[in-house]
């Protein structure tokens, strides 16, 4: 891995993980000061469910001490049912902020709970 590619890796990472947080159960109250990568305001669609299928796999492995690897599959479930849930005003929230509105928050729990997922505390 190039040292160039360093600060952009974790940078992705600090966004997946404040936005899981957030967008699966928590207030958003945390990251009141948390700047979003700019990359999320021209993301494709299927980029941001690979960015929130990621960052599920991290809190849930936390949660449940499971692999990540093993997380691959029911994070996918969650993060197609989430995306897919999302009206553009949800979608555009996320993108401005990084993390998911009350509204989306609330489409974010079910698609948790379809999924057979903890939700975070």
């Amino acid at each position: 891995m190039t040292m160039r590619r360093l600060p952009l890796l974790i940078a992705t990472g600090l966004v997946a993980l404040g936005a899981t947080a957030a967008l699966a159960g928590g207030s958003s109250a945390p990251f009141q000061q948390y700047e979003p990568d700019p990359a999320l305001r021209t993301a494709t669609k299927a980029n941001l469910e690979g960015r929130v299928r990621h960052a599920c796999t991290i809190v849930q492995a936390r949660l449940t001490s499971a692999t990540e690897a093993s997380l691959e599959r029911p994070c996918g479930c969650y993060a197609r049912q989430t995306l897919r849930s999302l009206d553009g005003s949800e979608i555009e929230a996320y993108r401005a902020t990084g993390y998911f509105n009350e509204s989306a928050r609330a489409k974010a729990l079910s698609a948790l709970d379809s999924c057979k997922l903890q939700r975070p505390v």
